[in-house]
C-alpha cells in the first residue's frame, strides 16, 4: 500500500459516555482492585469530576488534536491534550470530591484507541502509518508512556475520594515490579552466508567466496540458532517467544518472507522448544496485515500446537484492516489469535499508543474494544542499528533504553524486546548478542520478571490480583 493512498476515514461521531468507558476499563486494569469511584463529566456529578474540553473533535476525522499544554507531573513535563484551562491548578479538592480541569479521558482515548493512525492518510513506502507522522514525534514524547501518566493524576483522585491506595499492577508469584517480554521474529535461517559472500565476490576475493560457499553447503548456517537463542534467554531464568513466518513465497511486491519452508524437521524443533517453555507465536507474512493475497491462520495445524499470539512481518499494520483481520474467527476453525505484538514505531524506540501495558485496540466501527489485546513493542533490534532508522553505537544503546524501561518499571508496564535470531550471530556488533546481552542484564538487575506473551495474556486476563 503505497503512501497516502488511503481514503479518508469517514467520521465515527463517538460519544463522551464511550470513550469514558473505554478509558477506565484500561484504567481498572492498570490498577487493580480499583474502588468504585464514580469518574466522569459534570453532567454526571461524579465524585472525581473531569472537564470536558474535546469540543467537537471526535465527531470529526481529523487525525490531529490542538498542541498540548505540558504540565508537571511525578518531576516530568507531561503533555495534555485538550487542556483549556492551563492557568488552572490540575487537581482541585474539595469535600469528597475532586475536579481535573484538564480532559484526561479524551486525551487518554485519543492516544490509546490508535486515533492519529486510524483518520491520518500518511503511510510509508511498507504501507504503515510513519513516526515522521505522529503527535509522539511532533512534540517529542515517544519515550514517555503518557497514558499511564493521565491514569496517574486519576489514580491519586480516586486514592483521595475514596481513602483508599492503590498499586499498580504487579507480575508474577513474586510480584515483580514489571514484566518483561522478549521475543524473536524468525525471518531467516540460513542466508547468514549470502552478504560476505557477495562482498568477496564484488572485491573479487575469490578464495574467500568460494570457502563461504563451501561453508554454506557443508556446515550449519550462523542463523540458524533457534537453539542457541533459547539458551541465551535461559541464562536469566525466562523464556521467549519465537514467531514464525508460515510462508517462504515473496509478497506480492517482491519482498521476501521467511528465507526457509516448514519442514519436518523444523516444526520437531519448535515442539522441543515448546516442551521447555517457549512460545511460538505467528509472524504474519507480507500481505496478511490486509488481506492482500495472504492469510494469517493455519499456523497451529502445521505446529500441531495451539498459536494464541501474533506480530506481523515488517511491523506491517493497516489500522482499519488489521484489527479486523486478526478479531475474526474462520468459520472452519477456532482459532483466534489473543494477542498481538506488532504495534511500535520501526523507527524509534519507546511508545507508540503512550502505553507501557497490554491494551484493547478499539473498534471505530462498531465503537468498543477488540476481543484480543496489544503487548505494545518497546524496542526492535533492527531501530537500534540500522541504515533506514537509528544509528546508536553500541555503548550509547542501554543509556537510551534505560529510561525507558524506568518509565515501564514506574507503572507496572510490560518491557517488550524484539530481537531477531539473526543478530545472534557473533559476527555483529552492532545490534549483536553482546547488546542483547547487556540489555537483558539491566532488565535482570531492574527486577523484571520474564515472561513469554502467553503467559503475559494468561496473567492479564486471570482475576484481578490485590
Amino acid at each position: 500500500m503505497p503512501a497516502n493512498s488511503l481514503p479518508p476515514a469517514a467520521p465515527v461521531a463517538l460519544s463522551a459516555a464511550t470513550r469514558l468507558a473505554y478509558v477506565l476499563r484500561h484504567f481498572r486494569l492498570a490498577y487493580p482492585g480499583s474502588p468504585p469511584v464514580s469518574i466522569g463529566y459534570a453532567g454526571e456529578q461524579p465524585q472525581v469530576e473531569i472537564a470536558e474540553a474535546s469540543g467537537n473533535f471526535f465527531a470529526e476525522n481529523n487525525p490531529y488534536p490542538p498542541a498540548p499544554n505540558w504540565r508537571e507531573w511525578l518531576g516530568r513535563q507531561v503533555p495534555f491534550f485538550f487542556d483549556n484551562a492551563p492557568g488552572h491548578p490540575l487537581i482541585s479538592y474539595a469535600d469528597n470530591k475532586i475536579f481535573i480541569s484538564a480532559d484526561i479521558i479524551s486525551a487518554a482515548f485519543y492516544l490509546l484507541s490508535g486515533w492519529q493512525e486510524y483518520f491520518s492518510n500518511e503511510r510509508d513506502q511498507h504501507g504503515r502509518f510513519p513516526y515522521a507522522a505522529s503527535v509522539q514525534k511532533r512534540y517529542n514524547f515517544v519515550t514517555l508512556p503518557v497514558v499511564n501518566y493521565y491514569f496517574d493524576v486519576l489514580k491519586t483522585a480516586v486514592e483521595y475520594v475514596s481513602n483508599t491506595p492503590l498499586r499498580c499492577r504487579h507480575w508474577g508469584n513474586k510480584q515483580a515490579d514489571f514484566a518483561a517480554f522478549i521475543s524473536h521474529d524468525v525471518d531467516n535461517l540460513y542466508s547468514a552466508w549470502k552478504a560476505p559472500a557477495k562482498a568477496a565476490l564484488q572485491q573479487r576475493k575469490f578464495g574467500r567466496f568460494g570457502k563461504l560457499v563451501w561453508q554454506h553447503l557443508t556446515q550449519p548456517d550462523a542463523w540458524d540458532n533457534l537453539e542457541t537463542v533459547a539458551a541465551a534467554v535461559a541464562q536469566y531464568g525466562g523464556r521467549s517467544t519465537f514467531f514464525i513466518l508460515p510462508t517462504h513465497q515473496k509478497s506480492q511486491d517482491g519482498i521476501p518472507n521467511a528465507d526457509y519452508r516448514l519442514t519436518r524437521q523444523l516444526q520437531q524443533r519448535l515442539a522441543q522448544l515448546t516442551t521447555q517453555g517457549y512460545e511460538i507465536g505467528l509472524h504474519g507474512s507480507l500481505g496478511s496485515s490486509t488481506g492482500a493475497g495472504a492469510t494469517i491462520f493455519g499456523l497451529d495445524n502445521k505446529l500441531g500446537a495451539e498459536v494464541i499470539g501474533c506480530r506481523f512481518h515488517y511491523l506491517s499494520w493497516e489500522p482499519r484492516i488489521t484489527p479486523l483481520i486478526l478479531d475474526v474467527t474462520p468459520a472452519k476453525s477456532q482459532e483466534k489469535y489473543r494477542y498481538d505484538s506488532t504495534l511500535g514505531y520501526a523507527e524509534h524506540y519507546g511508545f507508540r499508543h503512550s502505553y507501557c501495558l497490554p491494551f484493547y485496540l478499539f473498534d471505530f466501527e462498531f465503537r468498543l474494544e477488540f476481543d484480543f489485546f496489544e503487548i505494545p513493542l518497546n524496542v526492535m533490534d533492527a531501530t537500534l542499528h540500522h541504515p533506514n532508522y537509528l544509528q546508536l553505537p553500541p555503548a550509547e544503546i542501554i543509556p537510551a533504553l534505560a529510561p525507558v524501561f524506568a518509565e515501564i518499571k514506574r507503572f507496572g508496564g510490560v518491557a517488550t524486546v524484539l530481537w531477531h535470531n539473526e543478530n545472534f550471530d557473533p559476527n555483529n556488533t552492532q545490534n549483536g548478542p553482546q547488546q542483547f546481552h547487556e540489555i537483558m542484564r539491566h532488565l535482570q538487575q531492574q527486577g523484571a520478571i520474564f515472561r513469554t506473551g502467553h503467559e503475559i495474556w494468561e496473567e492479564f486476563t486471570a482475576e484481578p490480583n490485590s
